[in-house]
């Protein structure tokens, strides 16, 4: 914040004004011919896509989805890693639902998704918790159990906590856990981020505390707001921002103050710092980001899957795990295009026949948009960015 700026602060009213109001706010402002806000988490884009908040908005707002979604940047390398395990291995498999779906680029005769190789006869199994992970291990003794956890802080703070609590000895983790910050820090430091303004979210702010969005506001002076689900506070959320870019005073906001609390989860932090590393991690089809990924510490190799089984990704699986071919994923990941200006939108990828990722999670940005009733392919692409 400005030093000796008192900032309007939206929170203290948020959820005690309606949708229509704060509509009604916004459209009151002085904007600029064309103002992007950038959204980086698929529950967010969600809910801005199922209450049409997009339309509501004047036309110079651009809502621009970004990287909120973790199933859409698990590398190939990790998914092809759990298949083949599963195929190969005599283990049970569990993993979130979502990435069961999520195909991997080999041939045809091959297993191309973790369901695919269930249906082959490999012991897989959804889940919605590491606890239940747990429960399974428990319930067959005689049988290795591998966890393949892949999400963002969110997802993997259960992991850790399980792992501090501890875990039956039959049970393992092949890790694929990412920190969200970083990608945004990387598209600031392109030149090119695409986006004025954050709606930073709220499920990790609630882990890892709002402090942790503050760098958008003091290195990048942008204007950056933490919102929580309801189109309340999401339309708070991009008041608070739309209003600092007007008054050219920049902060960093919390819009959802019911869970959102200074310093964030203290416990889950400290179960993070204890169980894992963070290093420098691949996104599929972005790269390498600095210290982007979770790795379980040494203190657990014991239950590291890496390190208890073969290895079946090589050099190779690394510099083809990008997205399928013509799959535009990663563009629609880093907000540089939209999901309906993705080649095979709506056409070859739909959510009965996903090629990329982003059509497979409930919380990819062209799953989203499909579910949404926005299904028809742009003419032409009109980037972002």
């Amino acid at each position: 914040m400005v030093p000796g700026f008192t900032a309007w602060r939206p929170e203290r009213s948020a959820m005690s004004r309606t949708a229509r109001q704060w509509l009604k706010e916004i459209r009151s402002l002085h904007l600029p011919d064309r103002v992007k806000i950038m959204n980086v988490c698929g529950g967010h884009e969600r809910s801005i896509t199922m209450a049409g908040l997009r339309k509501a908005l004047p036309d110079c707002i651009e809502l621009v989805p970004g990287p909120g979604c973790p199933v859409c940047i698990c590398p190939e390398e990790d998914i092809f890693e759990a298949i083949q395990l599963a195929l190969n291995e005599d283990i049970i498999l569990v993993a979130f639902g979502d990435m069961l779906r999520v195909p991997v680029n080999v041939s045809k005769a091959q297993a191309r998704t973790l369901e695919q190789a269930r249906a082959q006869g490999a012991d897989i199994r959804p889940i919605a918790s590491p606890t239940e992970a747990v429960s399974i291990a428990i319930d067959n003794p005689d049988k290795p159990v591998v966890f393949f956890a892949a999400g963002f802080e969110t997802t993997t703070a259960p992991v850790a906590a399980m792992m501090v609590e501890g875990i039956p000895d039959n049970l393992s983790v092949l890790l694929s856990g990412r920190l969200t910050w970083p990608a945004v820090a990387m598209l600031l430091e392109s030149g090119s981020p695409g986006f004025d303004a954050l709606v930073a979210p709220g499920h990790v702010a609630t882990v890892m505390g709002p402090e942790e969005w503050q760098f958008v506001v003091d290195k990048h002076h942008i204007p950056a707001a933490v919102a929580g689900f309801k189109p309340e506070s999401l339309l708070a959320a991009m008041y608070s921002t739309l209003r600092q870019l007007h008054d050219k005073r920049y902060f960093l906001d919390n819009c959802y103050p019911e869970l959102v609390k200074p310093g964030g989860n203290r416990s889950a932090q400290k179960h993070l710092d204890t169980a894992m590393n963070v290093y420098d991690a691949n996104w599929r089809g972005v790269g390498i980001i600095p210290a982007s990924g979770y790795a379980l510490d040494d203190k657990y190799k014991g239950h590291d899957a890496r390190l208890l089984f073969p290895s079946y990704a090589d050099d190779a699986r690394k510099r083809a795990g990008q997205m399928p071919p013509g799959c535009d994923c990663a563009q629609v990941v880093l907000g540089k295009i939209y999901p309906n200006e993705c080649r095979l939108f709506g056409a070859a990828c739909t959510p009965r026949n996903p090629i990329g990722p982003c059509m497979v999670s409930d919380e990819g940005a062209c799953r989203i948009w499909w579910a949404g009733g926005m299904r028809e392919s742009a003419n032409k692409e009109r980037a972002v960015g």
